[in-house]
């Protein structure tokens, strides 16, 4: 959360003549309420559920840029998933642009003291996310600079022909 992957995503599907999905919004729509109201409600373990059926599901679509929330890759599946239907990229930022990021949301898992929240679910991350075979650091970087780069990590996968 607040690296920049709803805004990069469509900035990136419209480079590429893609689609966009942002499977946070996508689950949202679905359950008509807001992913706030699905955690407070019925929890996260049935937000985790929606969300690997969302993520099966886009990640069988062609030619479409995919953005999921950062808890999204904790799952076996999701993760394998999005492995084996991407150019499979983890943005990141520091603490400190997370939390100016985030600072007006209602982040269902940032209650409490928002920086030591972000921390925490950093730290506790950290193994998944060093797992996602690219990393961006959207710290220091504009939205086009970041855009740039993934595009040539796509570029080098499917010339590889390791994607298509």
């Amino acid at each position: 959360m607040g690296t920049g992957k709803t805004t990069i995503g469509e900035r990136l599907a419209a480079r590429l003549g893609w689609s966009f999905v942002d499977t946070d919004a996508v689950i949202a729509k679905r359950e008509g309420r807001s992913i706030e109201a699905i955690f407070a409600a019925d929890g996260e373990a049935y937000f985790r559920a929606r969300e690997r059926e969302v993520v099966a599901e886009v990640c069988r679509a062609s030619d479409t840029v995919i953005a999921t929330g950062g808890g999204a890759v904790l799952d076996d599946d999701n993760f394998r998933a999005l492995r084996e239907a991407a150019t499979f990229v983890c943005l990141n930022a520091t603490p400190e642009d997370i939390l100016a990021r985030t600072g007006g949301s209602d982040r269902p898992l940032l209650s409490g003291e928002r920086e030591e929240r972000i921390r925490t679910l950093l730290a506790a991350r950290a193994g998944i996310y060093a797992r996602i075979p690219h990393q961006i650091d959207t710290s220091a970087l504009g939205i086009d600079q970041v855009v740039e780069r993934i595009l040539a990590l796509h570029r080098a996968e499917s010339a590889a022909g390791s994607r298509e």
